[in-house]
């Protein structure tokens, strides 16, 4: 049983990886966005083409042999073909102008941010330490933060009283 439980959470622990959820949220979208592509072709482009012949695209088609109204002849369905690329050509233009575009954009403007030096460097911990050092000796003694660090650089005399031990409040 130990065996199940192991193989049932390594699947589980499989699924929930931040991958296969996006993933997961990735196609249920873009079923979404398919549906809206598709009435999109059928209520707007498929009437458009409809003013200058039939409404359906996929009607059109060629007769190679005998008649195709029946089924005896041969057919080349070169409408849904047209039907489909139209369809691929939308969802292609939707998805650069929606998605890509913008993001190009954003990932250009935050590398010219890095170069241009605009991004401030994060502090090191040791820098954040003696921020804190400071905050501390400062409440202690009274004094402003900006003289408890230059203490360090010898500009101020080091504070009045016990000020290396530790601060107990």
């Amino acid at each position: 049983m130990a065996g199940v439980t192991g193989v049932l959470g390594g699947f589980r622990d499989f699924l929930m990886r931040g991958n296969v959820v996006e993933l997961a949220v990735a196609v249920v979208i873009g079923a979404a966005f398919t549906n809206i592509v598709n009435a999109m072709v059928e209520g707007v482009i498929n009437p458009v083409v409809g003013a200058f012949g039939t409404r359906d695209l996929s009607a059109y088609e060629l007769c190679l042999r005998g008649d195709c109204a029946g089924d005896s002849g041969v057919a080349i369905r070169w409408g849904s073909v047209v039907s489909a690329t139209l369809t691929f050509l939308i969802t292609a233009a939707v998805v650069y102008f929606l998605m890509i575009l913008p993001l190009t954009r954003f990932v250009a403007r935050m590398r010219r941010k890095e170069e241009t030096g605009e991004v401030a460097p994060l502090p090191t911990e040791l820098d954040l330490l003696t921020e804190i050092r400071d905050e501390l000796i400062a409440r202690r003694t009274g004094r402003p933060v900006a003289t408890v660090g230059a203490q360090r650089s010898g500009e101020t005399e080091p504070p009045a009283g016990p000020a290396a031990g530790p601060v107990r409040e």
